[in-house]
């Protein structure tokens, strides 16, 4: 879709408000603040090793949506609004200022001035971040005819999910530090956007460079950010290493040296921090918590993170396309069995609904059940009365949501074997997974979400919502999909709650995912590291964290 560009506000002095919807810092439940950094004259930082679960699949941040890639991306990219440490709540970040508008349709950011995107052996700026950045960044996910788009067509997953070319009415470059974003209708939660991983600015002078060199794939290869570290080398399934940036516009970073060291068997990453081989490490599971609760050369930070792990149903194919039978594989789950094998420590709580009952518009009516006899009658019912067979993938990474895949792929084989569903257990690496499950390869994959704003929205829109079902693999109710548009139009709060709980009680009765867990997220960071704080989605951010 084209973006006109315009001219200013005719009437700059329309009122407008301030940025909608967080939740309180409170809701960072159990956070555990590390000591803050000493001064510079005591001790010279050293490098900083994080063990990291899996390889980012990529470091263009519009292209991918894990939490690996967006992990790794964070520490060298940066969007127009971050949120505050350890909160949901909005603040400046390349933008220095925002305004919305008072019917939500209107977004309008002042850049800050001063910012450098990074110089690198393959790219030296000669220019500041400018409003040319935010409308390349932006027109790569609505417009598929740019030139850059024609030389590296990419497929953009988080924006395409959540309908981006659908809501823009138009970008528009007001000067080189004011851009304007237009919709064309309310959408109260928009601004959240911009301070998530996939909105994150690209420099518009790199990416014409790579243009006019024939190489513009190298976008997703050799990144160029603003953030406060730079890309230096990656080995995929081995290390990624990270340089300070001297010309950061935030504060100088006292660590030089960041490293991601990769590790996917959890065990490893708690032997290599144990060993001070890593500083901090990737989300801990249950089991591994206990082992560092008498080291007195490590803290476990946790807190109760806005996130979920599912099953997902193959909406296309039979059989999982029959709801009779989804409900039957819901229902023959004995959940309270598996989060005794999964989560002996009793931190986690079963899901009910898409999103955790931390988040406003949670539906508190709605129950799980586990009843294998009514699951055996609504197979009869779909016409399974002898059975059938059925493909379950098994997650290959370890999660805080899903700590152990296979073993949670064992026991729901177990359940469904009782109610004569034979389950095969399949599972590929992490990157693969992903590409065959979005193919609809699947009968039910295992996934999960972790959220940032705090918002309904972020967990239904982008996973739930018909433009995030293109292939006709996931959910798509029209019922469900006009609820959830009316809420992030709707201004009135008690309203807008009201819908997403109406929106519930259709996902819970359509059963597109089996819920699984919202689980405490647990952090292992070694003594000598200062400035760390946890994010309400478990996310890590080194910006000013340091190890002596």
């Amino acid at each position: 879709m084209p973006t006109p560009l315009s001219a200013p506000f005719s009437n700059p002095s329309r009122p407008v408000l301030s940025l909608p919807l967080s939740l309180a810092a409170a809701l960072v439940l159990g956070c555990t603040l590390q000591p803050q950094a000493q001064a510079q004259t005591q001790k010279k930082a050293r490098p900083l090793v994080y063990c990291a679960d899996a390889s980012p699949e990529g470091f263009d941040p519009g292209m991918w949506d894990s939490a690996s890639t967006n992990t790794a991306n964070k520490q060298m990219f940066q969007g127009l609004l971050g949120f505050k440490r350890g909160t949901t709540e909005l603040q400046p970040e390349l933008a220095s200022a925002w305004q919305i508008s008072p019917d939500a349709k209107s977004f309008t950011f002042t850049l800050r001035r001063g910012v450098k995107f990074h110089t690198t052996p393959y790219f030296k700026p000669t220019r500041e971040l400018n409003a040319d950045d935010v409308l390349f960044t932006f027109q790569r996910f609505v417009d598929p005819t740019t030139p850059f788009n024609k030389a590296f067509p990419a497929n953009f997953i988080y924006p395409q999910n959540m309908g981006l070319a659908k809501l823009l009415a138009g970008i528009d470059r007001i000067d080189d530090y004011t851009v304007r974003f237009r919709l064309k209708s309310p959408n109260v939660t928009f601004a959240t956007n911009f301070a998530m991983a996939w909105a994150s600015i690209q420099s518009a002078e790199y990416a014409a460079q790579l243009l006019k060199e024939g190489r513009a794939q190298q976008i997703n290869n050799q990144p160029v950010g603003t953030g406060p570290y730079r890309f230096k080398s990656y080995a995929k399934d081995d290390v990624l290493r990270m340089t300070a940036n001297p010309d950061y516009w935030g504060d100088k970073q006292e660590t030089q040296a960041l490293i991601f060291s990769i590790s996917r068997e959890p065990n490893v990453r708690v032997q290599k921090l144990l060993a001070g081989e890593c500083q901090v490490a990737s989300a801990l599971r249950d089991v591994d918590v206990a082992a560092m609760d008498k080291r007195r050369d490590v803290t476990v930070m946790k807190i109760q993170a806005l996130n979920i792990s599912y099953l997902s149903f193959n909406m296309k194919k039979a059989p999982t396309n029959n709801r009779e039978v989804r409900e039957a594989l819901d229902i023959a789950v004995d959940r309270a069995a598996i989060f005794k094998a999964l989560f002996p420590r009793g931190d986690a709580m079963q899901a009910v609904s898409a999103f955790p009952p931390a988040i406003p518009g949670y539906n508190k009516k709605l129950r799980n059940e586990y009843n294998p006899e009514r699951a055996k009658q609504l197979l009869a019912k779909a016409g399974y009365a002898k059975g059938m067979e059925i493909d379950l993938w098994a997650l290959p990474v370890s999660r805080p949501t899903n700590p152990n895949g296979q073993l949670m792929a064992q026991l729901i084989q177990q359940d469904w074997a009782k109610i004569g569903v034979k389950a095969t257990i399949k599972t590929y690496e992490w990157g693969e997974y992903l590409k065959r499950a979005n193919n609809g390869e699947h009968s039910v994959y295992m996934s999960g979400w972790g959220g940032e704003t705090g918002d309904a929205d972020e967990f239904l829109t982008p996973n739930l919502s018909c433009t995030a079902n293109r292939s006709g693999v996931k959910f798509c109710n029209k019922e469900f999909e006009a609820l959830i548009d009316a809420a992030r139009a709707e201004t009135n709060t008690p309203k807008r709650l009201a819908l997403y709980e109406q929106a519930q009680e259709i996902f819970k009765r359509e059963r597109p995912w089996i819920t699984m867990a919202h689980s405490t997220v647990y952090i292992p960071v070694r003594k000598d590291v200062h400035g760390f704080i946890m994010s309400p989605n478990g996310t890590v951010d080194f910006e000013n964290v340091v190890r002596r």
